[in-house]
């Protein structure tokens, strides 16, 4: 009999590989620009260089950790509301048969130390990985729904996912164009 919790682990990994991976990242990127602008020389007064970068990476860690942990929580509670509307049948195999999945995440932030040296790399294997993912669910899920299900539950989760986005983006426009309202001189996006 296999264990139903052997991959229960692979998200608490993932979320720390994908965070120390964009902490690394962002790390590097600090310390260019507070030598930029002339911050770094006053940080090295109170902190050694080595002090100094591990202090920014437990930080940005921190920060990226939370920000993933949120993004699985939303992602989790998107996709059993979906299996909800859609899976019509009740079995333990089909909740199961998507741990698996998880393998997915944990390869795709291994692979992520690769991209270290770019932002856009990094998001692009987190970008992939999450598409390899949704398929592979999709995939497993497939025995247990109707074609018309199938068609929904994907359905449900772009339309869900293209809506949160939209608004975070239209947030975010507001929040450039406060800003920019505020400054004197400067003229926000129309």
């Amino acid at each position: 009999m296999k264990n139903p919790y052997l991959f229960g682990y692979l998200p608490f990994v993932t979320i720390v590989l994908f965070s120390l991976t964009f902490g690394v990242y962002s790390v590097g990127e600090s310390t260019v620009f507070f030598k930029e602008i002339g911050l770094y020389q006053g940080m090295r007064e109170f902190l050694s260089d080595f002090q100094l970068r591990i202090f920014l990476l437990t930080m940005y860690t921190l920060l990226f950790f939370m920000v993933f942990a949120a993004l699985k929580l939303i992602a989790t509670t998107i996709h059993e509301t979906a299996l909800l509307f859609f899976l019509r049948k009740e079995a333990d195999a089909s909740y199961s048969a998507t741990k698996s999945g998880a393998v997915i995440y944990f390869l795709g932030a291994l692979a992520s130390a690769a991209g270290i040296q770019s932002w856009k790399t990094l998001v692009l294997i987190f970008v992939i990985t999450s598409f390899i993912y949704f398929i592979y669910v999709v995939y497993k899920l497939s025995p247990f729904m109707t074609l018309t299900h199938t068609v929904g539950l994907i359905f449900f989760q772009i339309i869900v996912w293209s809506v949160l986005l939209a608004v975070l983006v239209y947030i975010l426009i507001r929040l450039y164009n406060g800003l920019l309202a505020s400054i004197p001189l400067a003229n926000p996006i129309k």
